[in-house]
């Protein structure tokens, strides 16, 4: 099974290199996966350098509000981690991936809490942790309360900055990955083309001589109107590794967070997460203002009501907004109290009360926005994609672990556990330099002036609801975006190429998949179809030209068989 061929950019229109420099292994990318990587290679590698489109903190982790999970409590297990994870996955993960997740999961937690990480502890001294959902076990650790992100980029920036032989390039854009001839005479990577936004001699676009890349760029947020992540989440990664010949897997699943503070009708950009912690606390959700007579509506769609996995709770908001007429449906934690707040959530509240909301006394507008890729760059267990030289972790990277739905709290977990396994393969598999081989690939870039347009089509046509009608729409319409053309070589044209490009390819897979499963909701295919559907969609790009394939699942990976709707 295949789409039909689309074509786009073979590579980003770029001025040739005006300087060059070489490192063993590049990592893009300087979140929790980025950096665990960085922290493990200089162990075993000459040189490592990591390169970072903003700052060092910029990424998506400093973001990460409710924690990572992982079997660390008395009564938990990898077993239940396990189970937890496949169910949320909705009989699309890769059992050996998650397997690898939770049972190298509490040593790669504890091996962060060694690096110098601060996570809450009880009045006893144990370790503090807590429930999301989907989750049957209190097993998420967190910091600061609702600060477990920016605590873990804290520790990974200290260690970084701690270790000399660590190189590290800020306000740089990896925009093509270079291939040489491997001395199997296969195609693999010898590098990348950046631009520095800098001064002196690294400014400008140049190029890094590597003998590996490892992809740490994190997901494609910014593919919709509203999204929880980062300004800096434009696909880049998953692009760049599309155009070197790399597979994008299960792109359709994008995961749509279900408490997403509501800001009105014409906010665009990165939004504020409402984490999915303050209903592991006791919050829940209703459709209406007290006065108004609102209830609670979770109850009865799921054993955990609101907490029930993301999707679930996604699709509920919706179905209840659609019945309504209303814009948001709202999430009331009032009973929590303020000291409570204080304590637990100080980033969510004053976040909130910025916006004009008081959580201790108001009930907080929400409504689902994009919020992780659970799809990407497909890779094996070590990180390996298809292309010799190239790995990828973290949100660019599709390892398996989250199926159609990624379970809360897992995202973090699965950049320190992947990391790891990359660290300790890398070493024994880099080749000598290669030098980069002419690239004959079609160069092209479109029109930076196009980004609302693609978006507002991803988010209508593309988002949380999908048909068939709307999907098609949406294909013709990036397409016609595709033809315009950029006049102006810059950052911003070479992002909404990054954007249209996975647009591309997410919207056709999601044309394909005629069913509803996790995060991919079609309303004219309500239903899971294990017999026709359990598998992935493949999207591949020959010189611009992209294809989409499904790969069937083995039947050993579809337990267990619950549906989480």
């Amino acid at each position: 099974m295949s789409a039909a061929t689309r074509r786009l950019p073979g590579r980003l229109t770029a001025p040739e290199p005006g300087w060059t420099i070489r490192a063993d292994v590049v990592i893009v990318g300087s979140g929790i996966a980025g950096l665990t990587a960085a922290l493990r290679l200089r162990e075993s590698v000459d040189s490592v350098l990591v390169v970072t489109k903003d700052v060092l903190n910029a990424g998506s982790t400093q973001w990460a509000q409710g924690g990572i999970a992982a079997a660390l409590g008395p009564e938990d297990t990898p077993a239940q981690h396990e189970h937890d994870t496949l169910v949320a996955g909705a009989g699309a993960c890769d059992l050996d991936a998650v397997r690898v997740l939770v049972g190298e999961g509490p040593d790669a937690v504890h091996e962060l809490i060694a690096l110098g990480t601060r996570f809450d502890h009880d009045e006893h001294g144990a370790l503090s942790l807590t429930r999301e959902g989907g989750h049957h076990r209190d097993r998420i650790a967190h910091a600061g309360g609702d600060a477990t992100g920016a605590e873990i980029q804290r520790a990974l920036i200290a260690a970084i900055q701690a270790a000399p032989d660590i190189e590290v390039i800020e306000h740089a854009l990896a925009v093509d990955l270079l291939l040489g001839h491997g001395s199997d005479g296969r195609d693999r990577v010898a590098g990348l083309t950046l631009h520095v936004m800098g001064e002196g001699q690294r400014d400008g676009v140049g190029a890094v001589d590597a003998r590996a890349v490892v992809l740490a760029a994190g997901g494609l947020g910014q593919v919709f109107s509203q999204t929880t992540n980062p300004a800096v989440s434009t696909g880049d990664g998953m692009a760049l590794a599309l155009r070197a010949g790399a597979t994008l897997r299960d792109l359709e699943f994008v995961q749509f967070h279900p408490t997403v503070m509501y800001l009105g009708p014409d906010s665009r950009g990165q939004q504020p997460l409402i984490s999915e912690a303050v209903r592991g606390e006791g919050a829940f959700l209703v459709d209406g203002l007290p006065e108004e007579g609102g209830v609670r509506f979770m109850t009865g769609v799921h054993e955990l009501a609101d907490l029930a996995p993301r999707d679930v709770v996604a699709k509920a908001i919706m179905r209840r907004m659609i019945e309504t007429g209303r814009p948001h449906m709202w999430l009331d934690a009032r009973h929590l109290g303020g000291e409570f707040w204080e304590r637990r959530f100080p980033t969510i509240l004053a976040t909130a009360r910025s916006h004009g909301i008081d959580p201790v006394t108001e009930l907080i507008p929400v409504a689902p926005a994009c919020h992780y890729a659970s799809g990407g760059v497909r890779t094996d267990l070590q990180g390996r994609t298809d292309v010799p030289g190239l790995y990828a972790t973290g949100e660019v990277a599709c390892s398996g672990v989250h199926g159609a739905n990624r379970l809360a709290s897992n995202s973090l977990l699965e950049g320190l556990v992947f990391s790891r396994r990359i660290a300790t393969v890398i070493p024994d598999e880099i080749e000598p330099w290669v030098a980069p081989a002419a690239d004959r690939r079609t160069e092209g870039l479109v029109d930076a002036d196009v980004r609302r347009e693609l978006q507002e089509t991803m988010t209508s046509r593309v988002g949380v609801l999908r048909s068939a009608p709307g999907l098609s729409e949406a294909e013709v319409l990036l397409e016609k975006l595709a033809a315009r053309s950029a006049d102006l070589v810059d950052q911003a044209s070479w992002e909404t190429t990054n954007l249209l490009t996975v647009s591309t390819a997410l919207a056709a897979a999601a044309s394909l998949r005629e069913e509803t499963r996790g995060s991919h909701w079609r309303e004219d295919f309500p239903v899971r179809d294990d017999d026709t559907w359990a598998g992935h969609f493949d999207v591949t790009m020959d010189d611009g030209a992209l294809a989409v394939g499904f790969a069937p699942m083995p039947a050993t990976d579809r337990a267990p068989q619950e549906d989480a709707r």
